[in-house]
């Protein structure tokens, strides 16, 4: 009797044990300083375990946040592109005034300047810079402890950042409500005549100083591991939430400034944008597309695909909203 009480308690502590949420299991990011810069607008330095190293994050509140204190509240994760950072979204656009009556969290995390929102492979090694734990697993956790963050996400990101909203959503089913990329790389094994898209990749990597194979190693001996982080080859994870993808043809168009010359980076994105959105649809994603046509890969353009794509994000996550009669 007395053996079978104990087995009785020690089976009911393994289960107790199991049953605990892996939240409560696993580490939390750091935050190290947290400035105001406006009262919604936040700055944090958040130290990191999977990049080994301390970076920002800012965060709009939503407009209620301190009016509610015990509700949850739905986040949109906006995504920078390379040579950016953390503080470009709310420096070079207007999504500080844009989203002031929205009932959302908008979080702005950095991925370093070419961390294409990966865990590197360093020849097989893993180990940092591991963006996608970070963003996925450190800070979503961060976020739910410190901002009251829920589980209902949408995500959207420009350039290197529209290949990180697409592979997280795909990478991740169910993770994301939503997903939106401006001028994003959709297809990283794309070729033709005159372009390699793994080409383009590893020379942002040799540019800023890092082996050209240390993010996916080499694109044919493992092209296996580039095609785990190809929003084309992942398409089909896509078919259950929407999609936004929009692009220019790299032509002078009406929001550049006078002299501006045709942007070939953009061109060759909006090259490859075509085929892989009739990809998308072949594979059944619910994709909508905006492939505008004159435009260059600059800051006015995402800023009004992200209002075109704002209210398609946030019904996604249920998110109250109201369009600013100024918005462009």
């Amino acid at each position: 009797m007395r053996f079978r009480a104990v087995l009785l308690i020690a089976t009911l502590l393994f289960s107790g044990l199991m049953a605990t949420p892996a939240s409560a299991r696993e580490d939390v990011a750091t935050v190290v300083s947290e400035k105001a810069i406006s009262p919604r607008l936040l700055e944090l330095q958040v130290h990191s375990d999977a990049l080994d190293a301390t970076v920002g994050v800012r965060v709009l509140l939503p407009k209620d946040w301190t009016k509610y204190r015990h509700r949850t509240w739905p986040t949109l994760y906006l995504l920078h592109g390379a040579n950016d950072n953390y503080q470009s979204w709310t420096d070079k656009t207007d999504v500080t005034a844009f989203t002031a009556d929205t009932d959302a969290l908008i979080v702005m995390p950095d991925a370093g300047v070419v961390g294409f929102y990966s865990n590197w492979y360093n020849a097989g090694k893993g180990g940092a810079p591991a963006w996608e734990t970070f963003h996925l697993t450190e800070l979503r956790r961060l976020l739910e402890k410190k901002f009251r963050a829920g589980p209902l996400r949408a995500v959207a990101g420009l350039s290197m950042g529209g290949l990180g909203a697409l592979d997280y959503s795909a990478r991740h089913p169910g993770f994301f409500r939503a997903v939106a990329s401006y001028s994003g790389l959709v297809n990283t094994t794309y070729v033709n005549q005159t372009q390699q898209a793994s080409a383009l990749i590893q020379g942002y990597l040799v540019r800023a100083g890092f082996d050209k194979d240390a993010l996916w190693g080499d694109p044919v001996a493992q092209a296996r591991v580039w095609s785990a982080h190809n929003p084309y080859d992942l398409a089909a994870r896509l078919r259950c939430i929407p999609v936004f993808i929009s692009v220019g043809n790299g032509q002078v168009g009406p929001l550049d400034p006078p002299g501006a010359k045709p942007d070939l980076l953009e061109g060759a994105l909006g090259e490859e944008t075509g085929p892989a959105i009739a990809h998308f649809r072949a594979e059944h994603v619910s994709v909508t597309s905006d492939l505008y046509g004159a435009g260059t890969h600059s800051w006015p353009y995402w800023q009004r695909e992200l209002h075109k794509s704002f209210p398609m994000l946030m019904r996604s996550i249920g998110a109250s909203f109201r369009i600013p009669a100024t918005a462009g």
